[in-house]
């Protein structure tokens, strides 16, 4: 049997693209990404992702000077295109010689140009085979396409027909991502001819990651048929666990503004958010996703919905994005041992298939 180093077939145009030891990426999930997973996944040999779209500047700053102490592995850094201070982080991100980019929206043209001038390797996500068209004609280096099966803002076509589709559209390295747990998965997506494959709720169910014991237990409790998609937070699909408040979002058809504006304010008072910041976040997201005004209402607090549960293991308030593999997820390793974890069982998959 190849032994799990060195075996070449784990080698892909991903690992050269961006330097990392196995072909597997732990996303920049908001509230979740943060310095000690992106360390952790950068330190056992995969592409650890900072999430960077949900901190202040000077916070995305600090974070970063902190994954930069705990690794000298590659890592990225994930930023929303819509952020008013976008271009000053993109220029942080070339000073601070990151080595990927990673958007969950397509970035502009002059982001990608001025990144790959830099020599910063630009990974955005896509769900469709025309985006991830339109992305490679404007110069990105690989993207990320996420079927259906993804947690958080996800499309309509799954991963097993998504994949296909888009390596027959682009001449890129494509990262699979939408339900992929273990090592199986990675085996079927290089099998399929992606370059490897990128994982949030996987990561996110570690005893690296800092979601709550409460949080990660909820998560753990949630059967294949636990999730549903829902436009009733902000108006654009996302997968997430169907607990009451989002049935109860799903019944109240929010997107009649009157109803959309109370109950935007009454999430307001328990997040904590302020008016001020409330309604700048809501004009940002009308303009970026053509949103109605009252799914601007509700989604200006749905980053302040998702922290609430992340980060303050408030269940009861919050959203909890999850990718329909969570299903099949009933413990919490490390991400050192899962990683390997993934390797030995890909390789051994890998093996039987080809008679080795």
């Amino acid at each position: 049997m190849t032994t799990v180093a060195d075996d070449p077939r784990l080698h892909t145009r991903l690992c050269d693209l961006v330097g990392v030891r196995y072909p597997i990426v732990q996303t920049g999930m908001g509230w979740v990404a943060g310095p000690r997973l992106a360390i952790a996944t950068a330190n056992a040999g995969g592409l650890g992702i900072l999430a960077a779209a949900t901190l202040t500047f000077d916070e995305m700053v600090a974070a970063i000077d902190e994954v930069r102490a705990g690794t000298d592995a590659p890592f990225g850094v994930n930023m929303r295109t819509d952020a008013d201070d976008v271009e000053r982080r993109v220029e942080h991100l070339i000073t601070a010689e990151v080595r990927v980019a990673s958007f969950a929206q397509a970035p502009g043209q002059a982001t990608v140009a001025r990144l790959k001038e830099a020599g910063v390797v630009v990974i955005p996500t896509i769900g469709a085979r025309r985006h991830a068209e339109k992305v490679a004609e404007w110069g990105v280096d690989a993207v990320i396409a996420q079927g259906t099966e993804g947690g958080g803002h996800t499309g309509v076509v799954p991963t097993s027909l998504l994949i296909p589709q888009v390596l027959d559209a682009v001449d890129l390295p494509v990262i699979a991502a939408g339900g992929f747990v273990d090592g199986r998965g990675l085996a079927a997506a290089l099998a399929w001819g992606a370059d490897g494959i990128a994982m949030g709720t996987r990561f996110l169910l570690t005893s690296d990651s800092s979601v709550p014991d409460n949080v990660k237990a909820l998560y753990l409790a949630t059967p294949v048929t636990g999730t549903v998609i829902t436009t009733a937070i902000d108006g654009a699909p996302q997968r997430v666990i169907a607990t009451d408040m989002i049935r109860r979002l799903e019944a109240a058809r929010l997107t009649r503004f009157p109803r959309a504006a109370a109950n935007a304010l009454r999430f307001r008072r328990l997040t904590g958010t302020s008016m001020r910041a409330l309604l700048a976040e809501g004009i940002r997201m009308k303009k970026a996703q053509d949103l109605t005004w009252g799914q601007m209402a509700l989604a200006a607090n749905a980053p302040m919905l998702t922290r609430a549960t992340m980060v303050d293991g408030r269940t009861e308030v919050g959203i909890l994005p999850t990718g329909q593999g969570v299903g099949s997820i009933d413990e919490l390793p490390s991400v050192a041992d899962l990683v390997a974890r993934i390797v030995a069982e890909a390789t051994e998959t890998l093996d039987r298939l080809c008679g080795g």
